[in-house]
């Protein structure tokens, strides 16, 4: 693996190790990581990752560092975020 760039943050998601920037949201360096689903909704399992953007929808719910249901385009990076997958929704 390459090493980061300059100024690059380093994250985990379910273990992987994910770069991001400051400034970016949780969401953001997912997305810009090539990861577009982190949860799946409960009654029929689709997919569920960054929709509006905006935090009004929650479809991007994550656990973050332990603390579940997080909106993940509204939450900032920070160093060694540990970020989660497997939070459920309600369809």
């Amino acid at each position: 693996m390459p090493s980061p760039e300059p100024g690059a943050l380093s994250l985990t998601f379910d273990g992987r190790v994910v770069p991001a920037y400051p400034g970016q949201t949780v969401a953001g360096a997912l997305t810009a990581a090539g990861i577009r689903s982190w949860r799946a909704t409960r009654r029929l399992g689709r997919p569920r990752g960054l929709f509006c953007g905006i935090g009004v929808c929650f479809d991007c719910l994550i656990t973050i560092d332990g603390q579940p249901s997080q909106r993940a385009c509204l939450v900032p990076v920070t160093q060694g975020m540990r970020l989660e997958s497997g939070g459920v929704g309600d369809e």
